[in-house]
């Protein structure tokens, strides 16, 4: 069983270049680069073929950065957008940003308050039908409390491929909290990331406290929907890169060797296709991987 490129579901990049100017609203822009090169040499150290970068928020709805590192190396990295989901243009924005910058997907992240709410608006269904019908999937940053709001989404959209960052940001002392996001594995089409363990534990790496929710996780939808992230630059604050990198490789014991194929690289290439499944020989989990009960 030959093993599967290590894909790392969950990076932001960025330049201090003029070129790129950060969104007027950031007040507490990034001191230090986190650049696609920089990036590149930890990939490269830490054995990662290949990378989804996610458009960070300092640069808003202007993606000019990540779609230039796109077109500089479209073998090693898939891209995320941002488009204004206030924006009745938005649709069209990420029609553009597909079709001509080489973007797969968009990003959104509602509030948990009143200020999210526009997720529950007009302007969501028409954003959500142009991801299925350009055939990229839809990423949510959002607290696990706004789940049910994307449940209501992915009911009228089930074809669509819908992706949950950071395990909705759960906290770990609201157990029960987490049905909101295990509701959402009956929908086919649902991955979750099973990133942010670092940010959400109260422990020291390898943060095993979080990896009861992460067990929680698979056990409902399989490695096959889970995929693991580094969050890199932000997880610097934590643990080094490779040390991100080996928390779903080598940390979570209760992962077997077809797991991590799965949940370390086939999943993110599956949502986000590199062209890797052929070379790695993917194959579905036998026995019991197979089927999970909520």
């Amino acid at each position: 069983m030959a093993d599967a490129p290590i894909v790392d579901s969950h990076v932001h990049v960025w330049r201090k270049d003029p070129r790129y100017p950060w969104a007027p609203e950031t007040e507490h822009p990034p001191k230090r680069d986190a650049s696609a090169e920089m990036l590149l040499k930890l990939m490269k150290a830490s054995g990662v073929e290949k990378t989804v970068l996610i458009q960070v928020i300092y640069y808003r709805w202007d993606n000019r950065y990540v779609a230039s590192v796109l077109k500089k190396y479209p073998q090693r990295f898939r891209g995320v957008a941002r488009v204004n989901p206030e924006d009745p243009a938005a649709p069209d924005h990420l029609s553009k940003l597909t079709e001509q910058d080489g973007f797969h997907g968009v990003r959104i992240s509602p509030a948990g308050d009143a200020s999210g709410d526009w997720i529950r608006g007009p302007l969501m269904p028409p954003l959500w039908k142009r991801c299925l019908e350009l055939k990229v999937p839809m990423t949510v940053l959002a607290p696990v409390t706004r789940m049910p709001d994307v449940a209501k989404l992915t009911e009228r959209f089930p074809d669509l491929t819908v992706v949950i960052d950071h395990m909705a940001d759960c906290p770990l002392n609201r157990p029960k909290e987490l049905e909101k996001l295990i509701a959402l594995h009956r929908f086919k089409n649902v991955y979750v990331k099973i990133s942010h363990s670092w940010s959400l534990s109260s422990q020291p790496y390898p943060y095993l406290d979080s990896q009861r929710q992460i067990r929680r996780l698979y056990d409902v939808f399989g490695p096959e929907r889970l995929m693991a992230g580094t969050d890199w630059p932000l997880v610097e604050k934590y643990c080094t890169y490779r040390q991100a990198i080996d928390i779903a490789r080598k940390r979570i014991k209760f992962l077997n060797k077809e797991d991590k194929r799965w949940i370390c690289g086939l999943t993110a290439e599956k949502v986000w296709p590199f062209g890797l499944a052929q070379s790695a020989g993917r194959q579905r989990p036998a026995g019991k991987l197979t089927s999970r009960a909520s």
